[in-house]
């Protein structure tokens, strides 16, 4: 028998109110190790927002050059109903400004990651638009709609890697595949 994790999670510690709505306020704050949590692992973000409503992002965009934070990464815009419709990455702020106009009645939220190690964004970029699939409307080119998978060339070197591929031949084609 395992013994028992007595890890705790991350603790918040708020740090002040970041912008004030009509219905949603921002808080800007950071995570403080648990207790029992060595933090002898580099955390994989420098900065997150989930899930945000669109009229903060400015603000959002200036509290993180104020703290020093990069302002490049992954970013997703939702619907009103939260679902994902784009999935990029890059310039966080100017990327999500030009979808958020090009989309004003579509886009309510935005979510950002600010990753800590620049090489690993395309992977994440990659698993999220996998993830979301055919609700991406404005990512026409990236989305896989159906059981087709991506290119597994889109992670990184040095990888391990399982890939299917379809039977090819008549042998192949009278037999059930397997799920």
């Amino acid at each position: 028998m395992a013994a028992p994790n007595r890890k705790r999670p991350s603790k918040k510690q708020s740090i002040d109110r970041a912008w004030s709505g009509a219905h949603w306020t921002v808080e800007f704050g950071e995570l403080r190790r648990g207790v029992g949590n060595p933090g002898k692992v580099k955390p994989l973000f420098l900065a997150v927002g989930e899930k945000l409503p669109f009229e903060a992002l400015a603000t959002v965009r200036n509290r993180l050059k104020r703290q020093g934070v990069p302002t490049s990464g992954v970013y997703m815009a939702h619907d009103s109903m939260g679902a994902a419709r784009y999935v990029g990455r890059g310039r966080i702020f100017a990327r999500l400004t030009a979808h958020q106009k090009a989309h004003n009645h579509e886009l309510a939220y935005f979510s950002f990651f600010v990753v800590a190690e620049k090489q690993h964004e395309r992977e994440i970029e990659t698993l999220l638009i996998r993830g979301a699939g055919p609700m991406l409307e404005f990512n026409e080119r990236k989305k896989r709609v159906g059981i087709a998978p991506g290119n597994i060339r889109d992670y990184e070197p040095g990888t391990y890697y399982f890939e299917r591929h379809a039977k090819k031949g008549r042998r192949a084609a009278k037999k059930k595949p397997n799920a």
